[in-house]
C-alpha cells in the first residue's frame, strides 16, 4: 500500500536531483557521496509525503487483529482517522520515519551508484576479497567472472 507510492516518488526524484547536481557541478557521473546526498533527500521527502499511507497501513493492520470486527475500507478508515483525530494523526511519526529513511536512502542509493559505476569490482568493494563457492572451494578475485 505504501511501497509503490513511496518508490514512485523516491526514484524519479533521486534521478532528478542527480541530474540537477551533475549540471550544477558540470560533470557526470557523480561521486558516490554526492549520489548519497541525493538519495537521502529523495528518500526523506518521499517518506514524509507518504507517511499518511504508512499510518493508514498500520491502523488497518491493528484493526485486523480482532477477526470478529468487520474490516473497514481503506478510504473509510482514512476518513475516520482524519475526522476523529485530524491531520496531525495522519503524520504521526513523520520525523523519525523521515530521518530513518533519509539515512537508508543515502546508504542504499550511494552504494548503488558506486556499484553501478564499477560493476567488475563492485563485489569486492562490498564483500570480502574471497567468495566461497562451497565449504572446500575458495574463489579468488582473479577467477571471478
Amino acid at each position: 500500500m505504501r511501497e509503490i507510492p513511496f518508490t514512485s516518488l523516491q526514484f524519479p526524484l533521486y534521478e532528478l536531483l542527480k541530474l540537477r547536481l551533475s549540471g550544477a557541478l558540470g560533470r557526470k557521473p557523480l561521486y558516490a557521496h554526492e549520489a548519497a546526498i541525493c538519495g537521502s533527500i529523495a528518500g526523506g521527502f518521499s517518506a514524509a509525503v507518504t507517511t499518511p499511507l504508512d499510518v493508514l497501513k498500520t491502523r488497518v493492520m491493528l484493526d485486523m487483529r480482532d477477526p470478529t470486527l468487520p474490516s473497514p475500507s481503506l478510504l473509510s478508515r482514512f476518513r475516520t482517522i482524519y475526522v476523529e483525530e485530524g491531520t496531525r494523526a495522519l503524520f504521526a511519526g513523520v520525523a523519525p520515519r523521515t530521518m530513518w529513511i533519509s539515512a537508508g536512502g543515502a546508504v542504499f542509493l550511494g552504494v548503488y551508484e558506486n556499484v553501478s559505476l564499477q560493476p567488475s569490482t563492485a563485489v569486492y568493494q562490498l564483500l570480502p576479497c574471497i567468495i566461497l563457492r562451497s565449504t572446500n572451494d575458495i574463489l579468488h578475485p582473479d577467477e571471478f567472472q
